[in-house]
């Protein structure tokens, strides 16, 4: 089982889902815009699916390879978008990060904030190797964060994912735990201004 702690930023607490937050889940994943650039959330989204993806995500089968989290705001605790990883391989040392934040938030470096804390967990924490991620090459503003935090670009997969009947190219982005370690204190700030919309998981 992964450890799933509750993580602190500056402006954030990203924390373990509960199916009480199926509702406001649903409403804010639900958005049109959030589903259009991921591979998992459908549109429309019901609160009935939300927690039904709450329950299997949480339980043993999952929670050995995958940790989700609730984004919520320091100030009030609204939930704001989710992260977490996915795949975890302890063989190889690695994970895949994804992210996404309701569209009422952004622009506001959320996402980056949220992002940075996450791969403080992987590699602080888990003490992974490596954490990749993906997004649509039409959502470059995830690719933005993604680079923001530290990865880099490592290519790009021909329609490696169909969504909506439409075969889409997928950019692959990773950072190491030696770069991130390198990069200091800084990589490790929040960061505002960003506009994402969400990573492709």
């Amino acid at each position: 089982m992964i450890p799933q702690p509750t993580l602190e930023t500056e402006r954030l607490v990203l924390r373990p889902l509960t199916l009480a937050d199926a509702p406001t889940m649903a409403r804010l994943a639900g958005a049109r815009e959030i589903a259009d650039t991921t591979i998992s959330i459908p549109h429309p989204y019901s609160e009935a699916q939300a927690r039904e993806w709450i329950v299997t995500q949480t339980g043993p089968a999952n929670a050995a390879k995958n940790v989700v989290f609730g984004i919520t705001l320091k100030e009030g605790g609204q939930l704001i978008g989710g992260a977490g990883m996915r795949e975890t391989d302890p063989e190889h040392s690695q994970a895949e990060m994804g992210f996404w934040i309701g569209v009422e938030f952004w622009g506001r470096g959320y996402a980056t904030e949220a992002a940075r804390a996450v791969i403080k967990y992987a590699f602080g924490v888990l003490k992974l190797n490596r954490v990749y991620a993906h997004h649509m090459v039409r959502n470059p503003a995830s690719g933005r964060v993604l680079v923001k935090i530290g990865m880099q670009r490592e290519g790009v997969l021909r329609q490696r994912v169909r969504k909506w009947g439409v075969f889409e190219d997928v950019v692959l982005l990773a950072i190491l735990r030696d770069e991130w370690l390198a990069a200091g204190p800084v990589s490790r700030e929040p960061a505002t201004g960003s506009k994402p919309g969400c990573a492709s998981r």
